[in-house]
């Protein structure tokens, strides 16, 4: 069956939920842990540069398993017929969708004009939406920030929209904090930038027809279920990240479905093939249980989990057996358990 992202469209509820595209984190590794997790979750890949696409080592940075589907990779730059063939590069991967990053604030990105300092430029955040949807069938979408530094939240964030939509972009999801490129680095610019999620709301009330996400603060599945009632989607990043047992409710919560496992036990059991088949490839057995560090967490033998992990795992000659270890020492007793917060 032909996916409807290869003919441009997003289905209706491809943004409902996603796990945001996390430096260092989401990784091809982190994201078949988490389809084990959720079948429904829209998945992106770190933010790859479009120049480094197209000069770079491909496969490594863009390559992906078909168990991730549906995946989506995220590009930054600002150069509109560059991030256009970096696009095409990535659809012929097979990616679902490209979305361009406007909202990273980090040195790095700064220096090459491009994420966050985007903000300050929607009328070329627009022909670079317009130079992707003219090289890919995929749906192209953008994530962005409320503003930037001084500017005001408001005027911001509809210049930003107005631009992207009247580009034909397919979404928008907005973090619903500024970015200060002055004054915070990218770790506080995360935290201490205010939430407002109202800003968002009512974006979504000036276009009822687009798709509109939301992403920054929120911590678990009822509270994407509750941003359900605003916009059209909810992106979780850190907590998914650290506490990857939330993905185990998203299917049934939002999308009436029954989880790919029931609980983080199966899991592990369903994900052990990759693990195995990457051990064989060379992979050393920490790049991929670095992700599954938080499995447990509340769980008696959590903490045991992590630890041989940490130390057994993270061997040359680590392998399945290190993990069925270290699962062993977790309860399976659910009576009492209390998720970590």
């Amino acid at each position: 069956m032909i996916r409807p992202e290869r003919h441009g469209l997003l289905p209706p509820d491809a943004i409902r939920f996603s796990v945001a595209p996390m430096m260092d984190w989401t990784d091809r590794h982190c994201r078949a842990f988490h389809r084990v997790l959720s079948r429904r979750a829209r998945l992106y890949t770190e933010m790859v540069t479009a120049a480094a696409v197209i000069h770079g080592r491909r496969e490594r940075l863009v390559g992906f398993s078909p168990e991730e589907h549906p995946v989506a990779v995220q590009l930054g730059g600002s150069e509109p017929a560059q991030l256009a063939e970096a696009a095409r590069i990535c659809v012929d991967f097979g990616y679902d969708e490209v979305n361009l990053n406007v909202g990273c604030p980090s040195d790095r990105v700064q220096d090459g004009r491009f994420g966050a300092c985007l903000m300050r430029e929607p009328a070329l955040v627009g022909e670079c939406v317009l130079a992707m949807k003219a090289a890919v069938a995929a749906p192209v979408t953008v994530k962005c920030r409320l503003g930037v530094d001084e500017q005001e939240t408001g005027p911001a964030l509809d210049a930003m929209a107005d631009a992207v939509f009247a580009a034909g972009g397919d979404a928008l999801v907005v973090h619903a904090r500024k970015a200060w490129l002055q004054g915070l680095s990218p770790k506080e610019n995360r935290d201490v930038p205010p939430l407002d999620y109202g800003r968002v709301h009512a974006l979504k009330l000036r276009f009822p027809d687009k798709p509109i996400a939301i992403n920054g603060g929120v911590r678990d599945v009822a509270e994407a279920a509750a941003q359900l009632d605003h916009v059209d989607g909810a992106m979780l990043g850190r907590a998914a990240y650290q506490d990857p047992a939330i993905l185990l409710e998203v299917d049934r919560a939002l999308f009436a479905e029954e989880p790919p496992a029931a609980d983080g036990f199966e899991a592990i059991e369903r994900y052990e093939p990759y693990v195995a088949a990457r051990l064989a490839e060379g992979l050393r057995l920490h790049a991929m249980t670095r992700h599954m560090l938080g499995l447990f967490n509340g769980r008696p033998g959590a903490r045991a989990f992590r630890r041989h992990l940490a130390t057994a795992g993270t061997q040359p000659d680590a392998g399945v057996k290190v993990l069925r270890e270290a699962v062993a020492l977790v309860s399976r007793e659910a009576e009492g358990l209390v998720r970590a917060a």
